[in-house]
């Protein structure tokens, strides 16, 4: 029985575990290794340096600059807030007229109402600006005239060929004082209020008035006796026999040549603006038509004269019966 209970594929010379020996054999522990160099985290080495540090200028703001920052924004908000306080005021008040601006003490006060900044788009502020400035201008240029036909009129005695200098200084005068408030009225009043709402009509008489004066500088700039302007033709014959005045007038003369060309770039800028806006002459026809029939003289006349046929016909038609 015993060769059937050995296992014929065991090693005979392998030893049973569970066998008893004479005695317990220690077994010796592993052998332990020697201890190496504690373990340092990977460090990748740069293969260049880094660039040196160098503050930008927004890093180096002081707080000077910070606190003029914060005057320019609370400023900018203190002024957008008055303008939507004015345009809320404007829609449930009439806007008080407030040019030209008079002392209080005037017994005349304005007569319109200019608000760049309210009445205007952003995008057009700025020609409209240099339209104003224009003006101005222009109305320096008609008192300089003035004053320089009168240094002509004083010296005519010694200057040859100025037989027209008391006219001049006459005409100037006039021209001063009626010139002014017209094209304040004929030519810069309809541009401000062609872009402050979409006026063809507007634009229209801008148009027209603007090239009167395009025209009316040219003539002045010439300097033709009898015609109410000192320019280069008298000051030209002027400043060879009395300096001072000839060079007043020649200068009189340059402003009145910058005005023209001033005049006829503004013209063709506001006429380009004008054109993009797909504006045409029937809307301005329109414009008009609409404008005369809203107009309460127009309607009163109209009634008054419908109210008098009406009762023409009946008084006629009464006259036939009997």
């Amino acid at each position: 029985m015993s060769d059937f209970d050995s296992n014929p594929f065991a090693d005979p010379e392998a030893a049973n575990p569970f066998e008893a020996t004479n005695g317990p054999k220690a077994i010796p522990p592993p052998p332990k290794a020697a201890p190496g160099p504690a373990p340092q985290p990977a460090v990748m080495r740069p293969t260049e340096a880094p660039p040196a540090y160098t503050p930008t200028p927004a890093q180096s703001i002081s707080t000077d600059d910070l606190q003029k920052r914060q005057d320019e924004l609370e400023r900018k908000a203190a002024e957008l807030q008055r303008k939507e306080q004015e345009m809320r005021n404007v829609q449930f008040n009439s806007r008080q007229n407030n040019w030209p601006p008079l002392p209080k003490c005037c017994p005349l006060g304005p007569c319109f109402y200019q608000d760049f900044s309210v009445d205007i788009p952003l995008e057009v502020q700025r020609i409209v600006k240099i339209l104003y400035y224009l003006w101005m201008f222009h109305a320096c240029v008609l008192l300089l005239n003035i004053l320089g036909s009168l240094a002509y009129f004083i010296s005519s005695g010694s200057i040859k060929a100025s037989s027209g200098a008391g006219v001049t200084f006459g005409l100037s005068i006039l021209f001063g004082v009626l010139f002014t408030p017209c094209s304040f009225v004929c030519w810069y009043r309809p541009v401000y209020k062609a872009f402050r709402s979409d006026s063809s009509f507007n634009f229209f008489v801008f148009f027209f008035n603007m090239f009167f004066q395009f025209i009316a500088h040219i003539v002045q700039a010439i300097g033709i006796d009898n015609v109410g302007s000192v320019g280069w033709i008298n000051g030209l014959n002027a400043v060879t026999q009395v300096p001072a005045a000839g060079a007043i007038m020649l200068i009189i003369g340059f402003f009145f040549t910058v005005e023209a060309v001033v005049d006829i770039i503004l013209l063709i800028k506001v006429h380009h603006i004008y054109r993009s806006t797909g504006a045409s002459f029937d809307k301005a026809k329109t414009e008009f038509a609409t404008g005369v029939m809203k107009n309460e003289t127009v309607q009163s006349t109209a009634a008054s004269a419908g109210s008098a046929a009406v009762r023409g016909a009946m008084q006629a038609q009464t006259e036939n019966k009997y």
